[in-house]
């Protein structure tokens, strides 16, 4: 007899078996996984009342190049500060903050200045003092608000969260930038913002969030993390009216242990030296077992030389105004050849703080510019081309040297060419040199090889210098012939 409707009946309950618990996991299984995937693929996002919103959704992160996760710190926690150097106050800084406009009231900011900021990158320790000595060197030169823009407290730990940290200090900086237009009517034309390594992306990301910043001066971008990545997450020439690049060790950080970004990033690029190795620096190789990017950044930071170079190279252009004369090229290779020799009549571009006054600097962007530098201070050289046209009783084998002395009585000593010399001939090189001014004085040697046995003279019949940068010929005429190993002396023809 069927149960009365409502009643309870054991044998119409489902029955509970292992399978059917085993099914049941593996769907919840399938929810759980779809929940996280949903929930990753919507990124996390942190909040900030002056600063505004940041995610870690694409191209913040998960994407080729830019293995990256998690947000950057709270602006507390990176703690973004801002030293204002003038010439009212050129040996201590004044502390400004956009969070308190009376400090900057208060303060030797004038409107009526252009106003530099410098920000340093990972781990600076190390390069503050060049930092600091970029704002009293500029002082020297010009009326400038020059600030130091101070944010170790997102730059000291791993390099990972630094790079994250990155955001925060561009958005900082533009919170700076919109107060003082709302309250002085700034102009961002009149702002240049110089950043070193991760500072030179710190700036990209202001100018990408406030347009109509004047300049960006990237020195030696950060390449781990950058290299490659879309324009929005790295410095690139659409952050600024001008944009700017010095590269000092650019490359690949697992391949080349190099820590700035090899690719062309603004208006102009600027290669000194190539770009890749630094004279007066040791060639570095990655540490062997070493694969984590933050020990590879952390020791690089205690060894590494070339990276830091690009300051200093800015550091000296500021006083040395036509000493960083770069050259337009398509290579290295090509520039050291003298394929790009002299400048053409517009002039050449000037790396370091007088970029700007070169004419055609926006005229297109990821212009390459090569030239050479010294290995210690003063790293500023003067390229020339030299010529010589030789006389000899007969032909020679050795090689040929020229001195030259500046007429601030620097004398300089240059191989022009080595193997075998026929009367007659001209004989030509390019030199890198630091004798800045007019050369007042042109000496000529040869030297033969050990197994030339015969007994002839050689002279100079004729020296010619071109300088590159003016394109200034200079001649100077020799008589006769000396032996080898002595010295024969031209005079102004």
């Amino acid at each position: 007899m069927a149960a009365p409707k409502g009643s309870y009946n054991c044998c119409n309950q489902p029955r509970w078996t292992l399978r059917t618990h085993l099914s049941l996991a593996k769907v919840l299984a399938v929810w759980i996984t779809t929940l996280s995937l949903l929930d990753a693929a919507k990124g996390r996002e942190v909040c900030y009342d002056r600063l505004g919103c940041f995610t870690d959704n694409p191209p913040w992160s998960g994407i080729p190049g830019r293995e990256l996760a998690g947000v950057p710190s709270s602006p507390a926690a990176v703690n973004t500060n801002f030293h204002l150097y003038t010439r009212n106050n050129i040996r201590n800084y004044q502390k400004i903050s956009a969070s308190n406009p009376s400090t900057i009231k208060t303060s030797n900011f004038r409107a009526y200045r252009k106003t530099r900021f410098i920000i340093h990158g990972h781990l600076p320790g190390a390069d503050l003092p060049w930092i600091a000595s970029m704002c009293k060197f500029m002082l020297h030169v010009e009326d400038v608000n020059c600030i130091l823009t101070d944010w170790r407290g997102g730059s000291s730990g791993l390099y990972t969260d630094a790079v994250n940290n990155v955001r925060i200090v561009g958005a900082e900086l533009v919170y700076f930038v919109n107060l003082l237009e709302k309250y002085y009517g700034y102009s961002p034309a009149n702002i240049h913002f110089i950043g070193h390594s991760l500072g030179a992306h710190a700036a990209g990301e202001a100018g990408r969030r406030k347009p109509g910043i004047g300049r960006i001066t990237g020195l030696d971008p950060a390449g781990p993390l950058f290299q490659y990545t879309p324009p929005m997450v790295r410095l690139d020439p659409s952050d600024a009216k001008f944009v700017d690049i010095i590269h000092t060790h650019a490359g690949h950080l697992f391949f080349d242990f190099a820590p700035g970004i090899l690719q062309t990033c603004g208006h102009l690029d600027f290669y000194p030296n190539g770009g890749k190795k630094m004279p007066g620096c040791k060639q570095l190789r990655v540490p062997p077992g070493v694969r984590n990017i933050n020990d590879l950044m952390r020791t690089y930071r205690s060894l590494g030389c070339g990276h830091k170079r690009s300051l200093q190279y800015y550091a000296e252009s500021i006083i040395t105004p036509n000493g960083f004369v770069g050259y337009q090229c398509e290579t290295y290779r090509a520039f050291i050849s003298g394929a790009c020799f002299p400048c053409q009549k517009g002039g050449c571009p000037l790396m370091g703080h007088y970029a700007d006054v070169f004419s055609h600097k926006t005229e297109k962007e990821q212009q390459k510019v090569y030239l050479n530098t010294g290995p210690h201070p003063p790293f500023a050289r003067w390229r020339k081309e030299i010529c010589v046209r030789l006389s000899a009783t007969e032909t020679m084998k050795g090689n040929i040297d020229v001195a030259l002395t500046g007429t601030n009585g620097i004398r300089r000593k240059y191989t022009i060419d080595k193997g075998t010399f026929k009367p007659g001939n001209t004989y030509l090189n390019y030199i890198d040199t630091d004798i800045s001014g007019n050369i007042s004085k042109v000496e000529f040697r040869w030297n033969k090889h050990l197994g030339h046995v015969h007994q002839g003279c050689m002279g100079a019949e004729e020296v010619i210098i071109i300088s590159g940068g003016d394109g200034n010929v200079s001649a100077f005429c020799g008589h006769g012939s000396v032996q080898p190993s002595t010295w024969q002396t031209l005079m102004l023809c």
